[in-house]
């Protein structure tokens, strides 16, 4: 279960607190590490902070972009302080705790956490379904990005003790590349009906955006809101091949037919 959750640091920029956030997970179970182009790693700095948690390191994955690292996850959770002019479901670290434990069961799970000095950009916690925060002094609420991991950590090692308090029957949700898919085949639809001009796309993809991360379809939901898409296009008279993301949604359609 614990397996199932990575800790993801985006451009870290100072390699001891890499190492120092090994340490951090090592404590508290957790082994699975995704580093988002990181400043300067390897290094031998990080590998001192990590003590004993050098394994951790030594099978960190390390990915160019954001986008590689949640791919096969079917949640994704920003660590930010801050308000967000486009607002997700906030929880506190306890309650993040205990709503990845029972999704840890059959899902990849993704925590973020930004770079030491700006944290998350706003477009990375557009790639979120929630957003969880650190409860802290309000006239000084800045933590180290290593203490901040430690924090989620100790929460998520905690609620793993008392799992069975949290257990739930969770339906399949699917994954980051799955609704990534999803949101092209909105658009060219939309696009395609000319219910927003390309010259003058507005906010409605990015509000579009927010409100299916946030209510968070299951993987047969989707299955039929593509098959809603594709029926649109049919009916407008749009090709598949010109306008369809991606060719092969047959059998997608055909089992959101056959859940429908």
């Amino acid at each position: 279960m614990l397996s199932n959750i990575r800790i993801v640091l985006i451009n870290t920029f100072h390699p001891g607190n890499v190492g120092a956030i090994a340490r951090a997970m090592k404590n508290m179970g957790l082994t699975n590490l995704y580093l988002v182009d990181p400043n300067d790693y390897p290094s031998e700095e990080a590998t001192s902070r990590a003590a004993g948690a050098v394994d951790l390191l030594d099978n960190a994955t390390i990915v160019s972009t954001l986008e590689e690292a949640i791919a096969d996850c079917s949640l994704v959770i920003g660590t930010s302080a801050r308000h967000r002019t486009f607002q997700l479901p906030i929880m506190n670290a306890r309650e993040c705790a205990e709503s990845v434990i029972p999704e840890a069961v059959d899902h990849n799970v993704a925590i973020l956490f930004g770079r030491e000095t700006t944290g998350l950009l706003n477009d990375e916690i557009a790639q979120c379904h929630r957003q969880v925060y650190i409860d802290a002094n309000d006239e000084y609420p800045v933590l180290n990005i290593s203490q901040a991991v430690q924090i989620v950590a100790y929460e998520i090692w905690m609620a793993n003790q008392n799992k069975d308090k949290y257990q739930k029957e969770n339906p399949e949700y699917p994954h980051k590349k799955d609704m990534d898919l999803f949101y092209e085949h909105l658009e060219e639809t939309l696009y395609g009906i000319n219910f927003i001009i390309r010259n003058h796309p507005g906010k409605v993809l990015d509000k579009l955006h927010r409100f299916f991360n946030r209510s968070r379809p299951e993987k047969q939901e989707l299955g039929i809101l593509r098959g809603v898409l594709a029926a649109i296009q049919r009916e407008a008279g749009l090709t598949e091949a010109n306008n369809h993301p991606e060719k092969k949604t047959k059998d997608a359609l055909k089992e959101a037919a056959k859940d429908a």
